[in-house]
Formats: structure tokens, C-alpha cells, sequence
């Protein structure tokens, strides 16, 4: 599955459902979702640097949970995820290129 088709699948996922796509309530849960989920994948790495171990799995299992969030944040603001990759990936080359650093395949 390409990240463009997951994101219409998320979006059609539970949640809570505002009058529109831009509707504060839902931007506010996908954005909380986001944060929270983040939150877990900074423990994850706490207890890498903490413990010296981690569990790949559960790291693995938040960072599948930041993308659903991601995801469905893109759809909600009218943004196509894939788009979002290229437009990323550009900006990173143009930093890369500044501090004169090679581009990455």
C-alpha cells in the first residue's frame, strides 16, 4: 500500500467528526493523536538511551500509530501525503546542499 491510498483509508476511520475538513475539533484530535504518539516513540528511544535496549516491536507499533495520525492530519488539511514526501525531500536537498553535504539516494 503507497501512503496516498493508507491516507484515504485512514480517513475514513473513527475519530471525531466536525462540521468540515478544517473543523477545529477534529484538526485538535488528529493534532493531540499526533503529539501523543510521538510522545511514545520518544519513550521508546528514553529507554534505548536509559536501559541501553529497547523493544524494536513496540517501537515499531508507535511509529505505525504516528503515521495513522500524520495521515489523516494530511487528508483533514487538504494535503496529499505523497506530495508532502517530494516537497519534503526538497527542502532536505536544498539544506544538504547549502552545508555542502551530498544528497542521500
Amino acid at each position: 500500500m503507497n501512503i496516498d491510498a493508507y491516507a484515504r483509508w485512514a480517513a475514513g476511520t473513527g475519530g471525531v467528526r466536525g462540521e468540515g475538513a478544517r473543523d477545529p475539533r477534529e484538526l485538535s484530535y488528529l493534532g493531540l493523536g499526533l503529539a501523543g504518539e510521538a510522545g511514545e516513540v520518544a519513550g521508546e528511544l528514553k529507554k534505548l538511551l536509559r536501559d541501553g535496549r529497547s523493544d524494536p516491536a513496540r517501537l515499531a507499533d508507535e511509529l505505525g500509530d504516528v503515521i495513522y495520525y500524520w495521515a489523516r492530519l494530511c487528508v483533514a488539511v487538504g494535503v496529499v501525503p505523497g506530495e508532502l514526501l517530494d516537497l519534503s525531500r526538497a527542502k532536505i536537498e536544498a539544506r544538504l546542499a547549502q552545508a555542502g553535504k551530498p544528497k542521500a539516494d
